[in-house]
C-alpha cells in the first residue's frame, strides 16, 4: 500500500446467536445515501494519519461514529482492501454485543444543497443494525464484503 493513499480503519463487531453469526453495520448518513440500501452500509470506520496506529484508529473511530466504546474482546485482524475510490480500509473483528438504540452517531458538515452556500450537519451513520452475514453481504459497500468472507473463514478455522 502506498503512503499517499487515504487510509481508514474500522471494527467489525460480531456476535454468535443460535449458531449464526450476526454483524453490526451502519447505514451511511447524509443526503446521497438517504434512499439507498444496497451498497449504502459500511463497517464503522474512519480515516487516520501517519501519526496513529491503524488499530488504535479503528477503536477511536468506532467510538466517534457510534458514541459507544468497542465492547471488550480480542481483536482479530481481517486485513485490508482497497476500495474503488482508492482508499485503503483495514479492519479488525471483535466479538461483542451492544444495543443499537444506545448509538449516538457522530456528525459531519456538508454544503447542502450543493452550490447553495448553506452548510448542514448530518450523522456519519444514520442507523446501525445487527444482521446476518448473508444479509450484510447485500448491504455493504462492495469492497468491504471481503471482510465478511474473512470473518467467516477465521471463525470456521
Amino acid at each position: 500500500m502506498t503512503g499517499s493513499a487515504r487510509r481508514s480503519a474500522g471494527i467489525l463487531l460480531y456476535r454468535r446467536r443460535s449458531g449464526a453469526v450476526d454483524v453490526l453495520i451502519g447505514h451511511m448518513g447524509g443526503p446521497f445515501w438517504v434512499r439507498r440500501d444496497a451498497g449504502a452500509w459500511t463497517i464503522p470506520k474512519g480515516e487516520y494519519g501517519d501519526d496513529e496506529e491503524p488499530e488504535a484508529a479503528a477503536y477511536r473511530e468506532f467510538a466517534e461514529e457510534l458514541g459507544i466504546a468497542v465492547p471488550d474482546g480480542v481483536p482479530m485482524p481481517l486485513g485490508d482492501v482497497r476500495q474503488s475510490a482508492g482508499k485503503v480500509v483495514t479492519v479488525w473483528a471483535v466479538e461483542g454485543d451492544l444495543d443499537p438504540a444506545r448509538v449516538t452517531a457522530g456528525t459531519f458538515e456538508l454544503e447542502w444543497p450543493r452550490g447553495s452556500g448553506r452548510t448542514q450537519e448530518f450523522p456519519e451513520l444514520d442507523r446501525v443494525e445487527w444482521c446476518t452475514v448473508d444479509a450484510a453481504r447485500g448491504r455493504l459497500v462492495a469492497a468491504q464484503r471481503v471482510f465478511l468472507d474473512r470473518l467467516v473463514g477465521e471463525l470456521a478455522g
